[in-house]
């Protein structure tokens, strides 16, 4: 091996070349991966931060569900409550519509009685005096005898 001025030549340009490269090119490159991996970092703690914000917001979205199962749990025990109000106001007002309406009946039936009492009264009245008539055989003014004739009505 011989070591001669093309060797020593060549061990010149190349270190010329590594300081050029380590002058020159490695440091913009070195930037461009240092920039490249914080950028890359950034990323990643954001996707962290957007895990842990997706999961609170899972979170929150479950207890919002869930208090709105309640309240809709709520709404319709308040309306099961409030048919049944309804449904016993109606049967109390039922009740007393059919209550007023046989008092009703029922006046108006014993109005109806008094009603025929009074016609069979003077009906028999009528009669008692055409029957005296006939037993005594004479007329019987029916003005002159009205009082015996309203006691013997009110007798029957």
């Amino acid at each position: 091996m011989n070591i001669n001025l093309t060797l020593f030549g060549q061990i010149v340009s190349f270190g010329i070349f590594l300081w050029v490269c380590a002058r020159y090119i490695w440091p913009p490159i070195i930037k461009n991966l240092e920039e490249r991996q914080n950028i890359i970092a950034t990323g990643l703690r954001n996707a962290e931060r957007a895990d842990h914000e997706l999961q609170k917001a899972q979170q929150q979205a479950q207890a919002f569900i869930d208090d709105a199962k309640n309240q809709a749990a709520k709404l319709v025990e308040q309306a099961n409550k409030r048919a049944v109000s309804v449904i016993d106001e109606a049967r109390l007002l039922a009740t007393q519509e059919s209550d007023r309406i046989k008092a009703q009946a029922k006046a108006e039936i014993d109005r109806q009685i008094v009603m025929a009492k009074s016609q069979l009264r003077q009906q028999v009245g009528i009669l008692a005096v055409e029957g005296a008539q006939k037993i005594l055989k004479i007329q019987i003014d029916h003005k002159i005898h009205q009082s015996m004739l309203d006691n013997i009505a009110s007798s029957l």
